[in-house]
């Protein structure tokens, strides 16, 4: 785990988003809830967060699949910058309205 704490919100909302460009995604909403865990012991070095992607590289995939690829895309930050991620992947077609 990183020392240094956790990075402003901006600054691992551009880092999530440029780990994330690998998967192609045609939507991605970062949300930080970090202010919910304060004072936990996790929340000294890394933020807690929810993530919404929609992205076709998640088509024909389970859940756990697909929250693999974002894990593996994100790489070191899940163990550093990232304490906890709630991750909702979706395809377009899923995304869709109605």
């Amino acid at each position: 785990m990183s020392e240094q704490g956790p990075l402003p919100f901006a600054e691992i909302e551009a880092l999530i988003r440029a780990r994330l460009a690998s998967l192609q995604a045609i939507s991605i909403e970062l949300i930080d809830d970090s202010h919910q865990h304060a004072g936990h012991a996790g929340a000294r070095s890394g933020g807690h967060y929810r993530l919404y992607v929609i992205a076709e590289a998640f088509a024909g995939k389970t859940t756990l699949a697909r929250h693999r690829l974002v894990h593996a895309a994100l790489g070191e930050l899940m163990r550093t910058r990232i304490h906890a991620l709630s991750i909702q992947a979706k395809t377009p077609a899923e995304a869709a309205p109605g």
